[in-house]
């Protein structure tokens, strides 16, 4: 009995990352990433977005979504991989004029989502419900320099 209760703290789930800690698992291609601050307002500005119901998450509805024109900010997780699942979709995003920036972490992207599964790409809807934090984080994403 003793020993059961001893193996079970080690059940724990991990402690989560640091920013700085999630950055070593990035692929070559998160680029331009969001800094620290940059990612906690687009998580935040996710949350909301997903009580309303606005975003698209997951590489397949953002790329059908992408392809019919919707606009928004597209968001995407670095340390997914393989990278070739998802590495179209910065290019999509240019050709048509949309801004996106790289955050370090798809578990942390989906759990501002509102679900318990990592999503590796997310593109956020405007809505007038927060309107202002929208356009706080989609000017401070097109601000980021594009790779080249």
């Amino acid at each position: 009995m003793a020993r059961e209760k001893q193996e079970e703290p080690a059940a724990e789930p991990a402690p989560e990352l640091s920013y700085r800690e999630q950055l070593e698992h990035l692929n070559p291609i998160a680029q331009p990433l969001a800094s620290r601050k940059l990612t906690r307002k687009l998580y935040k500005c996710i949350r909301k977005a997903a009580k309303h119901k606005q975003i698209r998450r997951g590489v397949k509805e953002v790329q059908k979504f992408i392809n019919k024109g919707e606009k928004g900010i597209t968001v995407l997780a670095g340390d997914t991989l393989p990278i070739d699942v998802y590495c179209h979709i910065p290019i999509m995003c240019e050709d048509r004029n949309l801004p996106y920036a790289y955050v370090p972490s798809k578990s942390d992207l989906g759990a501002a989502a509102g679900s318990k599964r990592p999503t590796c790409v997310i593109l956020l809807k405007p809505h007038e419900e927060y309107q202002e934090a929208y356009d706080e984080c989609r000017g401070e994403v097109e601000a980021l320099p594009l790779p080249l």
